[in-house]
């Protein structure tokens, strides 16, 4: 009997599971029916059939062995991995096929999944070495958009996005630099969870800017996102930027009080971009919210100059940092608006990035008098979409658009969930993001799913309900 919904839940197949309606054997073969028609440039390569089989089968038999569900969490639960991350014994591409390697080892947070019982069903697209928000730039295909497939998917962690806001998975890893974690998911209307820097281990995760990078999860539901950072979250005294604090965070629901403040920009701080769809989105999403809590204007300016440096500061020379040998003997190897990217930062100098770290200092202490104002930011996730048409014809200056909202999170250390924002007339989702100070996921996660709830936002390209998100195969359109 197969009762698994359009939209894959982490609650409703462990549900699913204990009470014996389903098995991972069943669960593989809905995720393989699910992708067997789907566009080819969401997955770069996926786990075989017999594969898939065999993880199942041995998960089943640990039931019949009587399993200890504690030790399994994730029991079942198919996910997908942007080719950024390996994965032991399939290839790791990082969106270009000349850097290809296979690795003999799990990347840190993929152990900590599959020992949490979850099913590794393969690896996903990306603008090609994590640069980019569109999901254009790779050699493997433009991912389209999970609702509206002439529009753009968001990136870097395109595949990612898409496979999840279509139900092949029940939750996807990405990373998230500028905003990886985030934009795939405002754009095809599912959560994005960027960790605090540090909590999620990089080992195994090809660089992009090793100081900046997170590992992020991209789920149908904020609690499915928390559930999976709870698992994969631990300090790793291997990746120089893990935390110790990774081992003792509370990554659980937290108790909400009533004198919660949420700060949003002022008019004139907010750019769309034209699009007025896309204001009008904000300006609901700001009621709801003053339903919820107290709402104040806070100024973002301070974020904003934080989030300038990340492309027209010396940051940029950290990646080319992380593929310097492939640059300088096979240039040719990447897209020539990635390398073209990249190699701007041979530009720099020592003395530009101690001046660059100078002035961030500045900017985040202006950053931090105004989340000390309020328990967490209301922004944009981004402040408009393009169609895969417009990026083709202004590859650079549309991309730096969509990271107006995104670029700064990482440099100033914050935590931040992107969450679905009501749809637009022609039914593309537009997306917000709620930001706090490091740590902070858990209150974070809590928050968003009580908007989402309350709001019964549409989730991906289903257009499930959030709150019936696992609980029947009946879909609803609404905000």
């Amino acid at each position: 009997m197969n009762i698994a919904p359009p939209t894959f839940s982490i609650d409703a197949l462990r549900s699913a599971y204990t009470n014996g309606e389903e098995t991972p054997l069943s669960i593989v073969e809905e995720h393989r029916s699910r992708v067997a028609d789907a566009p080819e440039e969401i997955w770069i390569s996926r786990v075989d059939a017999d594969q898939l089989r065999t993880r199942a089968r041995f998960l089943e038999s640990e039931v019949e062995n009587g399993i200890d569900w504690e030790r399994y969490p994730l029991y079942g639960i198919p996910f997908a991995v942007k080719d950024n991350i390996d994965h032991a014994g399939t290839p790791t591409t990082a969106g270009c096929p000349s850097y290809e390697y296979v690795p003999d080892e799990h990347a840190t947070v993929i152990t900590n999944l599959l020992d949490a019982g979850a099913i590794f069903v393969g690896k996903t697209n990306l603008d090609q070495f994590a640069t980019g928000l569109v999901g254009t730039r790779s050699p493997y295909g433009e991912c389209p958009n999970a609702i509206l497939p002439e529009y753009i998917s968001g990136g870097s962690s395109s595949g990612s996005g898409v496979a999840v806001a279509l139900g092949h998975v029940a939750f996807a890893l990405g990373t998230d630099t500028a905003g990886s974690g985030r934009v795939p998911a405002a754009m095809n209307g599912i959560v994005g969870l960027k960790p605090s820097r540090g909590i999620l281990s990089n080992t195994g995760v090809v660089p992009a800017c090793k100081s900046l990078d997170c590992v992020a999860i991209f789920a149908s539901t904020c609690q499915d996102a928390l559930a999976v950072e709870r698992v994969a979250a631990m300090f790793d005294p291997v990746d120089e930027y893990s935390r110790t604090q990774a081992d003792t965070i509370t990554l659980s629901e937290t108790e909400l009080t009533d004198d919660i403040v949420v700060g949003f920009p002022p008019a004139e701080q907010l750019e769309f971009f034209g699009d007025d769809a896309a204001a009008a989105c904000f300006e609901t999403t700001i009621e709801y919210f003053d339903d919820l809590v107290t709402t104040t204007p806070i100024d973002i300016e301070p974020f904003i100059d934080a989030g300038r440096l990340l492309y027209q500061g010396p940051w940029v020379a950290e990646r080319l940092a992380a593929i310097q040998k492939l640059v300088t003997e096979h240039p040719d190897a990447l897209l020539p608006v990635t390398r073209n990217i990249i190699t701007r930062g041979r530009d720099f100098d020592a003395t530009d990035a101690y001046n660059a770290e100078y002035k961030l200092r500045r900017i985040a202490r202006d950053a931090n008098a105004q989340l000390t104002q309020v328990d967490a930011i209301l922004t944009p996730t981004t402040g408009t979409t393009y169609t895969r048409t417009d990026i083709d014809d202004q590859p650079v200056e549309l991309n730096s658009n969509l990271g107006y909202y995104t670029n700064f999170m990482n440099l100033l250390d914050l935590s931040a969930i992107a969450l679905p924002g009501g749809r637009r007339p022609n039914g593309m989702p537009f997306g917000v993001t709620l930001f706090a100070d490091t740590f902070e996921e858990a209150f974070l996660a809590t928050l968003a799913d009580k908007y989402c709830l309350e709001r019964g936002v549409s989730i991906g390209a289903s257009g499930t309900e959030y709150g019936t998100i696992g609980k029947s195969n009946t879909t609803t359109h609404s905000s």
